[in-house]
Parts: C-alpha cells; sequence; structure tokens
C-alpha cells in the first residue's frame, strides 16, 4: 500500500503540481485539516487563501467545496492573499484557522499548502502530526480518492472575504510612514516578484503617500520569470538594476506569498537577512524604546546576539521553523523574531513572518536615520566590536550520501575540519561554534530535498572557506573517512 505523501515540513506540505500534489491529494489533505478542527470545534470557520501560481484559484475551490462537505465554514479570499494578511485576518476574525495555498519562494512547478492555526501561526508540530495521521488513514481508503478537477459550472456560491484593508490599516499602526514622506525620504523601487505582495505593499505606501516609488513585476506569471518567487540576491539583480537606473536609495523585495523579504541597498548591492535583522532589532530598541529581548534560529547569524548584549538583553535560539518564535510574539516576550531565511515579525504583530511590514520598516529605517544601509551596517559592527558574516549553502548529494553523513553527525565532536569546538548544539541538526566564534550548522532542509551548511565568521572568504571543509566532509563521511 502506498504511503500518504501528504507530509508536513518546516513550514507546511509541499509537492511538485501533478505529481505529489494534486487534486484528490489535496482534498485528502483539507478533509484531514477539516477533522482536525471539528475535534475541537462543532462548529469551525477555515479562511481559505492562495497565492498567484498555476491552479492556485482552483485548489482554492476544491478546498472551500470539500470543507463545506464536512460541516467547516469557508470564508473563500477574493484575490491572491499574502500569508501574513491571512494570518492578521485569523486573529482579527477569532476564528479557527486558515488553508493557503502557495508554496513560498519554491520554482514554479511547486505548490503547497501552508495551515495557521486559531492564533495566526503556522500550526505546530503537533498539529501537523494529527493533520498527517488524519490524512494517511483517508489516504488508505479507496472512496476518499475523488477526481476532482472544480468545474466552475458545478461551483457553489461560498461566502468571500477582501481582507486586504484590515492588514493595511494594521501596517499602518506599525510602520512610521511619516517618516517616508519626509523631503529627504528615500527613493523605493519594490519587486513582487510575480507574487502575493503586489497590490499591498505598493498600495501601503501610495495610501498613505509616499512619493518616489517604483513597482515592477507586480504582473502575474506562474512560470516565475523561469526562476522562482525567491528573495535570494540572484533572483534579485533585475531589482538591483531598477535600484541603479532610478537612482533609487533601496530596493524592497517579498516572495510568492509575502512572507519573506528582500533587501537592496543603494548600489544594488542585496543584504544578508541576518544583517537586517541585527540593524532593525538594534533600530526598534531605539526607535520604540522596546528594550526586550530577541529570538532567532539556531541557523541565523549570532550577530543578534551581539546587539542583545550591547542592550543588555539576551536573544532566544529556537529549532528552524518560525512557529516556534511565533510562539515568542504571542507571549509579548521579544522585540523582534527572525529567520536567516528572510522572516520577520514584531512585538505587538502576528507570530508569523511578514515579508511586507520587514521591508517597510527597512525603508523607514533608513529615512530616519538618512544614512545607507552599508554605512549603518558598518556602524553597527563597530558598535559591537567585531564583523558577523553568515553565508547558507546548499548541497544537492545523492540519498546515501546523506544517509551517512546524517548517521555520522551523531558522533561528539571536539574537533571540526581542523578548528577546535568550544560547543556543541543539536538544537535542529548538527551546530559547532569553535573557540574563535565562527560557527558551522548542517541539517536537512525542512522543505526542499536539500543538505543545508550553515557557516558565520569575521570575514566572507572564512565563511566560504568553513562552508568549503564543511562540504568536504560530508562526501568523505559518505565514503566513510575520518
Amino acid at each position: 500500500m502506498a504511503a500518504s505523501p501528504i507530509k508536513f515540513g518546516t513550514s507546511g506540505w509541499r509537492g511538485i503540481i501533478a505529481e505529489d500534489f494534486t487534486f484528490p491529494n489535496v482534498r485528502i489533505a483539507v478533509a484531514a485539516i477539516a477533522d482536525h478542527v471539528l475535534a475541537r470545534n462543532r462548529r469551525p470557520t477555515l479562511l481559505v487563501a492562495h497565492d498567484t501560481r498555476f491552479f492556485s484559484e482552483e485548489f482554492a475551490l476544491a478546498a472551500a467545496t470539500e470543507l463545506d462537505n464536512r460541516g467547516v465554514h469557508p470564508l473563500l479570499c477574493t484575490g491572491a492573499t499574502p500569508t501574513p494578511a491571512a494570518a492578521c485576518e485569523i486573529r482579527r476574525r477569532a476564528i479557527d484557522g486558515a488553508i493557503n495555498f502557495t508554496a513560498s519562494h519554491n520554482p514554479a512547478e511547486y505548490h503547497g499548502l501552508k495551515f495557521s492555526a486559531a492564533d495566526g501561526g503556522p500550526a505546530l508540530p503537533e498539529v501537523t502530526r494529527d493533520i498527517e495521521a488524519r490524512a494517511g488513514k483517508l489516504f488508505a481508503r479507496p472512496a476518499e480518492k475523488t477526481s476532482a478537477f472544480p468545474s466552475p459550472h458545478e461551483a457553489r456560491t461560498f461566502e468571500q472575504v477582501d481582507i486586504a484593508l484590515p492588514y493595511l490599516t494594521r501596517l499602518g499602526e506599525l510602520v512610521r510612514f511619516d517618516e517616508l514622506k519626509k523631503k529627504n525620504a528615500p527613493r523605493i523601487v519594490y519587486d513582487a516578484l510575480h507574487g502575493c505582495g503586489a497590490g499591498y505593499l505598493d498600495r501601503a505606501l501610495q495610501e498613505h503617500g509616499v512619493g518616489g516609488s517604483e513597482t515592477i513585476r507586480a504582473e502575474r506569471d506562474v512560470l516565475f520569470e523561469g526562476s522562482g518567487p525567491d528573495v535570494s540576491g540572484e533572483n534579485l539583480k533585475r531589482l538591483s538594476e531598477a535600484v541603479i537606473s532610478q537612482r533609487a536609495q533601496i530596493g524592497l523585495a517579498t516572495d510568492g506569498d509575502a512572507d519573506r523579504f528582500g533587501i537592496v541597498d543603494a548600489q544594488g548591492h542585496w543584504i544578508s537577512p541576518n544583517h537586517i535583522l541585527g540593524l532593525l532589532y538594534d533600530y526598534l530598541i531605539e526607535s520604540r524604546g522596546w528594550n526586550l529581548d530577541a529570538a532567532r534560529s539556531v541557523a541565523t547569524s549570532h550577530l543578534l546576539d551581539a546587539v542583545a548584549a550591547k542592550h543588555s538583553r539576551k536573544v532566544r535560539q529556537t529549532p528552524v521553523g518560525f512557529k516556534y518564535i511565533g510562539q515568542l510574539i504571542l507571549q509579548d516576550a521579544i522585540v523582534l523574531g527572525g529567520e536567516e531565511s528572510a522572516g520577520l515579525s514584531i512585538r505587538g504583530h502576528i507570530p508569523e513572518k511578514d515579508g511586507i511590514l520587514a521591508c517597510l520598516l527597512v525603508a523607514e529605517m533608513v529615512a530616519a536615520r538618512q544614512a545607507p544601509l552599508d554605512e549603518q551596517l558598518r556602524a553597527l559592527f563597530r558598535r559591537v566590536g567585531r564583523e558577523y558574516w553568515p553565508l547558507r549553502t546548499n548541497l544537492h548529494v545523492p540519498e546515501d550520501v546523506k544517509a551517512r553523513a546524517v548517521e555520522r553527525l551523531k558522533s561528539d565532536f571536539s574537533e571540526f575540519i581542523g578548528k577546535r569546538v568550544a560547543q556543541s548544539d543539536r538544537t535542529d541538526g548538527l551546530k559547532l561554534v569553535f573557540d574563535d566564534g565562527s560557527w558551522i550548522l548542517l541539517r536537512l532542509s525542512g522543505t526542499e530535498p536539500l543538505m543545508r551548511v550553515y557557516t558565520e565568521s569575521a570575514t566572507p572568504k572564512e565563511s566560504e572557506r568553513l562552508a568549503e571543509g564543511a562540504r568536504k566532509w560530508v562526501f568523505a563521511a559518505a565514503a566513510g573517512a575520518k
């Protein structure tokens, strides 16, 4: 008997369209979610949202139909919806959660399903395990495997909701747009990467009277120009060119579902999300007076730790996955929580990544400080006493190589690739902190078939050297070398 393909990773269930991510499998996943919420509330309501990918509207319609069949009231979003806007609406309406059809930053051949809980945050592991178990039982029943392309001629009428305005109103409460309307405010170029941020971030700027901004790649393209809606430096070359040609001071970008951010400075240089997190933490304490801790995933820069120490605060470390950081947002325990993969939320906001908010806060910071991002980063390095240069490397390795490397990572290490280990951390994967403060983390990706290598040192060259040493170790480990 075939196993159910419905497996939740770091951020929902993702699969290749027409291979794993099919209408019958989507219906089973939605039915499992319906059964999960019905076990907790006899009359639940779920928001149904979608991004700009191929078949997104049809998957959302199929989901609404399946929920309705099972006694769950669906609220169908009227258009492509950012994940943070859906999270905001869950909390505003006090409903049972949301099903959002998105594969976030993944390439065009992928689709996905995110389930957000009643608190607005990503479902915690105990919830997704329950949904997976229910899906497995449904998958084993042939009667549940309905065909299922939703015909528009047979479509039911579901309650539809436009959630843009409440979310934009909330942004107006969190961002100091007045800074962006001052005489010397930065000129902005926004890159929507053909995703859900179009009609949200640009609309926020327009409605608050922020002039001197331009938007690119706002139209829908289900192929994402062949590259995918990732906010990586490689994908943002067009944004860099636009910033330079428009003589803008900053470039902003959001990924496919607008939960991640990308930043380009006035010279067209991509700025690492790790560095943005450190800058924003420092700026929020300075501008809001929120002298509280920060939170980061185990894979995220220790620059946050240095900034926290400078303000006599500390950093709370979590496994990879914003669901863990989101819980600290809900507890009002931190100023800012972030991940190196360009996820961020702040005090008083949703327990979910918000790329739109992150971009607007960076623009506000540049306007308020009247200093370019590269200059602000150098100043921050001087204040904390050293530089931090994080690097993430993705290793495409055969399954047998990956399995052997993972097995060897269970060992205890006093030395690794010629460096003395000062601390080992198994929060998520294996992180080795060396006696000079540099570190390496090796872990399997929760969203893609990859082994990820994270490194950080005081220079970019040393971070690259550590990454190359780790890569060689992975393949040598698979061959049985010591």
